[in-house]
């Protein structure tokens, strides 16, 4: 008897299922976290989505089987040297029923360390039960783009037409992809229109959270998914952080020399003369850890 004689047992499930919602013409919504989200953009769109919406627990994903945690360490309170909890990373897929009555899924959580295949197989089981429509991906990632203009954003598909609807970038790349570019595939090839939406954060503010991208991303979300976000709060705290960092730029001539030509790319949108041609301007990580710096100070 060879090795593949052997009968191997079925490998558990790593979904555990909580409630099975009635749904009507549901949209799955996916942010996990772990990959590229400047700005926190897609993070605290997520948390401002789930906030707006009561919602259900339809099902948690096993930890032990997918998280590394060596790598994303339990949080332990300590409360007066007495353990009060231990909280564990996990991948939760939440239900909620929007104003206009579709079924919004959340997808959220850390995003696997391992296991993909079985994960993005039990995901695409998931959504073909529950009957998904559309799937929208968030993230952000840092530009050259200044934060003085509206945050753009672009699209990506195994849909030309769904990329199209959002923009994209006209370009043919090859980038590191996490486990949403795994799955945007997987939806794909099982028929249900899936597509990433990517907010173009200030590569000088990528390591804070900047609510504007956060806002426009629930913008597209709500234009591609026909379903109504109140993102007034977003809009407040992105209009407090502008004025921020509008405080600091201002006081020096380098960066606002720097702000200056990003406005003059992001208008054209053509490739500018790069940054190094016009001086000694600070570098984006230069200007990102005085901005810390600053609002650190500030608050």
């Amino acid at each position: 008897m060879t090795d593949s004689d052997v009968p191997h047992p079925a490998a558990e499930q790593l979904a555990t299922i909580h409630s099975w919602p009635q749904t009507e013409g549901p949209v799955m919504v996916m942010c996990l976290e772990g990959w590229i989200d400047a700005g926190s953009a897609a993070t605290n769109a997520v948390g401002h989505l789930l906030a707006a919406m009561p919602h259900d627990l339809v099902a948690s994903f096993d930890s032990d089987e997918l998280i590394d945690y060596r790598a994303r360490r339990p949080i332990l309170r300590i409360v007066n040297g007495v353990h009060k909890e231990l909280r564990w990373a996990q991948i939760r897929l939440h239900s909620a029923t929007n104003r206009t009555g579709r079924t919004v899924l959340v997808l959220n959580g850390p995003e696997p360390d391992m296991r993909w295949h079985r994960f993005t197989s039990e995901v695409i089981g998931l959504a073909s039960r529950l009957g998904v429509e559309l799937v929208v991906g968030l993230g952000g990632f840092p530009a050259p783009v200044p934060h003085t203009r509206p945050v753009r954003l672009v699209g990506t598909s195994t849909d030309a037409e769904l990329a199209a609807r959002v923009g994209y970038l006209p370009a043919s790349i090859d980038v590191p992809s996490g486990v949403q570019g795994a799955l945007e595939m997987a939806f794909g090839q099982a028929g249900i229109p899936a597509v990433g939406l990517w907010a173009r954060v200030p590569h000088y503010v990528a390591a804070m959270p900047y609510p504007a991208a956060s806002a426009a991303l629930l913008e597209g979300l709500a234009r591609m998914a026909e379903i109504e976000i109140d993102v007034s709060a977003l809009l407040g705290a992105a209009a407090t952080t502008g004025q921020q960092i509008a405080q600091l730029i201002a006081a020096s001539e380098e960066h606002t020399a720097m702000v200056r030509q990003l406005e003059v790319q992001h208008d054209s949108e053509q490739p500018a003369e790069p940054l190094s041609s016009l001086g000694d301007l600070p570098s984006g990580d230069e200007l990102a850890a005085e901005l810390e710096r600053f609002l650190r100070g500030e608050r």
